[in-house]
């Protein structure tokens, strides 16, 4: 079994022996009938795949929407927008519909706003341009001024990337580290990781560097009461022991803001399962 299935697979099961729920309390989420929307959760939760080495984060359990997923990041991180119509016309993401704040057809101040607010993306090419091992490689989404100036809107989920380069011989390597406070694992986990790996080799190609480490750290994993029945559908599964990975069909130095989602392939991916449903908590 390939790293992917069985991180997916032991986070699963773990949350489901060993993972705690928050009834106690009161939770912000709710279902669409006004419930509220809770969960099991474990905390703390760190994962490393070696895409040099071919470890992709890609578990092979359920379909994975990979074009919007990677289009996601190009809405965030190129056009830098919050807008709806954007995503959905240019993109095809019809999820954020559920988090639009009040009239506006964005989803507040976050996000792709965050990255053009404080030219995230810019700062960080420029950093890896001149000054590549600084220890400084970041963005943050999270931006306590964007919550002051807008309140409504999704507070991040997915909020940081800190960036190192790696020099062995002649060879330079990207390496990724995502923070994420919260995870939907069962519904989102497999996107989320696909698509900021997907912005990993955009970064690197446009340096023309090596893909190097990808990891990501999570302080709540979890998955919502009501989509238990799905988690045992996938704990009962059996994953293809092929390895998938992202491939980018674009010439090695390719700038940034021109490459597309149809430049990137998902290659070696194969699930004979069917697509599961979810009721959101939002």
């Amino acid at each position: 079994m390939y790293k992917a299935n069985k991180y997916f697979l032991d986070n699963l099961r773990k949350i489901k022996e060993e993972g705690v729920t928050d009834l106690s309390g009161e939770v912000r989420p709710r279902y669409e009938d006004g419930t509220p929307a809770h969960t099991r959760y474990i905390t703390f939760v760190h994962e490393e795949y070696d895409l040099a080495k071919g470890e992709f984060p890609i578990p092979n359990l359920r379909p994975v929407a990979a074009k919007s997923a990677i289009g996601e990041m190009l809405a965030f991180y190129q056009d830098q927008t919050n807008d709806l119509t954007v995503m959905k016309e240019k993109y095809n993401l019809g999820w954020w519909k559920d988090w639009q704040v009040d009239d506006t057809n964005t989803i507040g101040l976050r996000y792709g706003a965050t990255v053009r607010r404080y030219d995230l993306m810019n700062k960080l090419l420029d950093t890896l341009n001149n000054d590549m091992f600084s220890r400084r490689k970041l963005m943050s989404l999270w931006q306590e001024q964007d919550f002051i100036d807008e309140p409504k809107g999704l507070k991040p989920c997915f909020y940081m990337t800190n960036w190192e380069v790696r020099v062995i011989e002649d060879d330079i390597y990207l390496d990724l580290h995502l923070t994420s406070r919260s995870s939907d694992y069962g519904v989102a986990g497999t996107i989320n990781r696909l698509q900021y790996v997907a912005l990993q080799m955009m970064v690197a190609n446009h340096f023309g560097f090596k893909l190097g480490k990808f990891s990501i750290f999570t302080s709540n994993l979890h998955y919502y009461l009501r989509h238990e029945e799905q988690v045992e559908e996938l704990l009962s599964r059996k994953p293809v022991d092929k390895q998938p990975y992202l491939k980018l069909n674009v010439p090695v130095k390719t700038n940034f803001y021109d490459i597309k989602v149809t430049d990137f392939e998902l290659v070696d991916f194969e699930c004979p399962y069917p697509q599961l449903k979810f009721e959101l908590g939002v």
